[in-house]
């Protein structure tokens, strides 16, 4: 006799930039609650792996020099600029700010113009950050364990997507740039990260930080391009995913815009009881 069994649903989980240098107390630009966060997660990878198919991982991948940061810019008294300043267009037209390599100063003044139009941000000048190579750009290491077992299990590697390698341009959203070049493919929406993340069964489940700035972000890009359905298969862990100080209500925002079109937001406990049910 054939037996006929129910398949599970197999989830998808979307991790967005778990580095040591967000969510370590000595990373050079720690969220406040990342660690705890980054613990919660990581034991929900360990108690869920055998019901996600697929771990998608977005990694803040940045040079030393880019224009969100204090290495790039110089105050009009040749002073260094401070992380944490915010840089406008007129600011750098009536020469508070410029870049150091002044031959960029036309450039950046037409991609302040671009940034500002759009209405999601405005230039910040953040502590250097997630450096490629350098320890703070590494996988918090209670995740990267927890990933680890699950490669281990399904014998394949997670999906890790690097962002923000152009120095001309930010890239909060893990899907695009902030303004994207024409000259460079890797600040041009990524098509297969939409479509590792598409939750066209099961769930797609986000987690990461900061949810004030690249989740928010990566979230809207996403939802930009699911469908009403799509949406509505997407959960995200409110306990594994904090703000940096100062911006708690861009979290807020990000997490009661996430509901308004249909996300769910579920403590990784209750996710886990869910999930273990379907």
């Amino acid at each position: 006799m054939v037996r006929h069994r129910l398949e599970r649903a197999m989830h998808t989980l979307l991790i967005i930039d778990p580095q040591n240098d967000f969510c370590d107390r000595q990373g050079t630009l720690f969220v406040p609650g990342a660690a705890e966060d980054m613990q919660r997660l990581a034991g929900f990878v360990h108690s869920a792996r055998s019901q996600l198919g697929e771990i998608v991982v977005t990694m803040d991948s940045h040079p030393s020099v880019a224009i969100e940061r204090p290495t790039f810019w110089r105050r009009a008294d040749g002073q260094p600029v401070a992380p944490f300043t915010q840089i406008t267009h007129a600011q750098v037209a009536a020469g508070e700010y410029a870049p150091i390599d002044a031959s960029l100063r036309g450039e950046v003044l037409s991609y302040l113009q671009a940034l500002e139009a759009q209405g999601r941000y405005k230039l910040m000048v953040w502590p250097v950050h997630c450096v490629i190579g350098a320890w703070g750009h590494n996988i918090h290491g209670p995740v990267f364990d927890a990933v680890g077992e699950w490669e281990r299990q399904v014998q394949r590697g997670a999906f890790k997507a690097l962002k923000g390698q152009n120095p001309l341009t930010e890239q909060y959203s893990a899907v695009r740039a902030e303004v994207p070049r024409a000259d460079d493919p890797r600040t041009q929406t990524d098509h297969e990260l939409i479509e590792k993340c598409r939750p066209r069964t099961g769930l797609l489940i986000v987690a990461g930080e900061a949810a004030s700035h690249c989740v928010s972000a990566t979230l809207e890009d996403l939802f930009e391009a699911f469908s009403d359905e799509e949406i509505r298969r997407v959960v995200l862990l409110e306990d594994c995913m904090s703000p940096v100080t100062g911006f708690e209500s861009h979290a807020r925002t990000c997490l009661d815009r996430s509901v308004a079109l249909g996300a769910r937001t579920l403590t990784s406990a209750r996710a886990l009881i869910e999930i273990a049910a379907n």
